[in-house]
């Protein structure tokens, strides 16, 4: 349940909520009309228009993150969209774990994944376990962005929540330059520009940007450098259009994560737990996009792409096998006396491919249709490195290392695996209107998915503990839809979709329950994994109550068959576990949302909720919950999953005092959640930090306000947190060998039983300056709407 202060929040606003928007425009007057027209499929084609669509899509453009000053979109989504939660497992500003419906997109190894990232047609799910590396988008090359919900099968493999699909700026539709810089809280500061424009004669267009981020952060030892860089170049005629683009990244960020809460009790809230655990990124991608109109009414748009990723990893931790009656450094030493290990890991990622469609917006049979088929092929390689450093934890708990050179007993290489993955599908979709109120829309794609493991330590596959290994999966994910448009002003709808994960090179690497794994950083050989299949049920409405006023409401179902969890063993303090199919789980939930303008107030108003659960009995390894016996938990079918809250609610309001100056605020409200290890939803507080096993609800309001100076220029703030609440939006039930007081036991049969949560950050400020030019200057009053 909320947490008692929020109930105000929430009575207050139950009455005005009618339902989750299709266009986020809270700021802009919201004008009926039935030419909204969106993209069914990842690549960009002739598109639908928004009645016919049987989903409701939420879209955002690029000038809506700017506004406010939003860090990456999954700081935007958080904010704004409905259905979307967070868990700060990283404790970065750049590595959110992102849920929507109850389903993750997160930058963490061992999440189970559950949405695909779009960017121009492109995934951007990383080869290696399916993550998403929100660091490696440019927010100021975004022209837009829609959050498609549901198991659409025509978004591809992970699609079993929703998909995001990003959409780059150009030269032709962001002509003119801007630079900007901000500073403020934490040490944070931040640069970035941007140009666009189109050659004389028309043909020829080009976009260009780049930006920085540094902070220290707001915790110690936290400090991040984000750096990128987005160019793109295109041609264009009456009927035909190319363009090719580059993104880049070097990024080094540092989230040290969860925290025992007897640490936050006794050090502060800014304190960590051991350290470093620092993450470098670094990303070149290319691709080369175009379409081409045979008629007025049939067109081709494909792209081909190649993306290289290299990920670097340095994580301080307490040694798993620790034993302070051995000797770590003198003659005879015992690695288990050493109390600290470095595990250090590195990823390389290599991805081509190439993807076309055919759409024909053709009448059928004296009714409009339009029928979209198309292809895709996606090729990745991967190496993936793993090595412990055994060292000494110090005073501020992090690792002083023991080895001098690459030979050192202190040294040990665990993993040295490469692997390939072959993915190809073909899809077609098709809306046929049956007459001017029902169109009836169908869906399908096929995917076949090859992995191939080789573990260069242990080659020969007949061995248990080898990697290497071959795995194929295959399956036709059929989608189907209905639209009723009895008015310009109300659209009803409902469908059902099916959609399929494949497990990664990473999962197959680390699914064997003798051989525990320790993410991101150690793999094992494994028993073959199933594929996971969702299937979703949805029906929604959504409709303008006045020229200013549009409302929307969803309700869904979806079901995961084979789902596949990281699941922990016990008798280790660390994490250790390995993959595992665990059966079906569920999530139903309800989407709303009441957004509108009144004059110079504008507002966007939304409740979600989402019951995920378990749909299957089983038995999960624990030695931390008070239901435990002989060290595993029974679920129930209907228990709750951990860290997904059930109910939220979000309130976005903007107020232009003069038509130079708006201020602007969000307001977000979550309830409790179960922390990971309470799966049972069952654990009694034994008098120790993990309490009830439950992380309380919050509400944070934040603040932004901007101001025109004109000629160009514009100053912005922005202050998050305003409430300093003192908040937690994640948790896990552990063990460490450190007690609450932050003392080193050293029993490695004993370790303490703690209460570990991600702290919310609290309250900071910047401020900035804008300059825009050539034409680009910042909307005067006569062009406001």
């Amino acid at each position: 349940m909320f947490n008692p202060k929020l109930k105000p929040v929430m009575l207050a606003v139950a009455g005005v909520i009618a339902a989750t928007s299709s266009v986020y425009a809270a700021d802009k007057a919201i004008k009926a009309s039935a030419v909204d027209v969106v993209s069914t499929t990842p690549l960009q084609g002739i598109g639908l228009t928004l009645d016919k669509v049987p989903a409701n899509i939420q879209t955002v453009k690029g000038d809506e993150l700017k506004k406010q000053q939003s860090v990456t979109i999954a700081d935007y989504m958080t904010d704004n969209l409905q259905g979307v939660s967070v868990n700060d497992t990283q404790n970065n500003p750049f590595q959110p774990d992102i849920l929507f419906r109850g389903f993750s997109a997160s930058p963490l190894l061992g999440t189970p994944q559950g949405m695909s990232i779009y960017v121009d047609g492109v995934r951007v799910n990383e080869p290696f376990g399916d993550a998403v590396n929100w660091d490696l988008i440019p927010m100021n090359a975004i022209a837009g962005m829609s959050l498609i919900p549901g198991t659409n099968p025509l978004f591809g493999l992970n699609t079993l929540g929703g998909a995001i699909s990003i959409q780059t700026k150009s030269g032709r539709t962001h002509q003119g330059g801007a630079v900007e810089a901000s500073a403020g809280s934490w040490g944070r500061r931040t640069g970035s520009a941007e140009y666009g424009g189109v050659s004389k004669d028309g043909s020829v267009d080009y976009f260009v940007s780049a930006s920085s981020f540094r902070e220290d952060g707001w915790r110690d030892a936290s400090d991040t450098d984000v750096r990128q860089f987005f160019g793109k170049v295109g041609w264009q005629n009456e009927t035909t259009k190319v363009d090719l683009s580059y993104t880049g990244a070097d990024n080094d960020m540092i989230g040290n994560g969860l925290i025992p809460k007897d640490f936050m009790r006794n050090f502060g809230r800014d304190s960590i737990f051991t350290k470093p655990d620092q993450t470098k990124n670094t990303v070149s991608f290319m691709n080369l996009s175009g379409s081409h109109w045979f008629s007025d009414n049939v067109m081709f748009s494909g792209n081909t792409y190649y993306r290289s990723s290299n990920r670097k990893t340095l994580n301080g931790d307490v040694n798993d096998d620790y034993d302070s009656t051995e000797d770590c450094t003198g003659a005879g030493f015992d690695l288990d006396g050493c109390s600290g290990a470095l595990n250090r890991s590195r990823t390389n990622q290599k991805s081509y491919g190439v993807n076309g469609q055919l759409t024909l917006d053709q009448d059928f049979s004296g009714k409009k249709n339009q029928f979209t088929v198309g292809a895709a092929y996606d090729y990745s390689k991967i190496k993936f490195n793993q090595s412990t450093e055994f060292g000494l934890l110090n005073a501020s708990r992090g690792i002083d290392g023991l080895a001098a050179s690459e030979g050192s007993d202190y040294l040990e290489e665990s993993v040295n695996l490469k692997g390939k993955t072959k993915t190809w599908s073909l899809f077609a979709t098709d809306t046929l209107s049956l007459n001017d109120f029902w169109h009836l829309t169908a869906s399908g794609r096929y995917n076949h998915v090859k992995v191939e493991n080789r573990d260069k330590l242990i080659p020969d596959a007949s061995d248990e503990n080898s990697l290497s290994g071959n795995h194929s999966f295959n399956r036709f994910n059929p989608a189907v839809g209905l639209n009723f448009t009895p008015t310009k002003d109300l659209t009803v709808y409902g469908s059902y979709n099916e959609g399929n994960r494949a497990p990664t090179s990473m999962e197959l690497g680390c699914a064997n329950p003798n051989v525990p794994c320790k993410l991101p950083n150690a793999m094992a050989g494994d028993p073959p994994l199933k594929q996971v299949v969702v299937k979703t049920f949805e029906a929604g409405l959504r409709g303008n109550l006045t020229d200013d006023v549009r409302w929307s409401a969803a309700i869904y179902r979806s079901q995961n068959y084979n789902d596949i969890h990281f699941v922990s063993v016990p008798g280790v303090a660390n994490g250790m576990g390995y993959f595992d199919n665990v059966g079906k789980t569920r999530r139903v939930g309800l989407d709303t949302n009441l957004i509108g303008k009144m004059d110079k107030f504008s507002w966007s108003a939304g409740y979600s909720y989402v019951n995920a659960t378990y749909q299957d009995d089983l038995q999960l390894a624990n030695e931390v919950n008070s239901e435990e016996q002989d060290g595993v938990i029974n679920i129930k079918k209907g228990d709750r999953l951990a860290n997904i809250p059930k109910h939220q609610f979000k309130l976005r309001m903007q107020y232009a005092v003069t038509p130079d100056w708006t201020v602007g605020s969000n307001i977000t409200a979550f309830s409790d959640r179960y922390m990971r290890g309470n799966e049972n939803n069952s654990h009694e507080s034994q008098g120790d930090s993990m309490g009830n096993g439950k992380v309380a609800g919050y509400a944070v309001v934040n603040l932004d306000t901007r101001y025109n100076l004109g000629r160009g220029w514009s100053i912005f703030g922005k202050a998050i947190n305003i409430f300093d609440n003192e908040y937690n939006n994640g948790g896990l039930m552990g063990q460490s060998y450190y007690d609450g007081n932050g003392n080193l036991t050293g029993d490695v049969n004993s370790p303490h039983n703690l209460g570990f949560v991600s702290p919310g950050a609290p309250r900071a400020g910047w401020l900035g300056v804008r300059y825009e030019f050539d034409g680009k200057q910042l909307s005067s009053s006569a062009d406001r709407d």
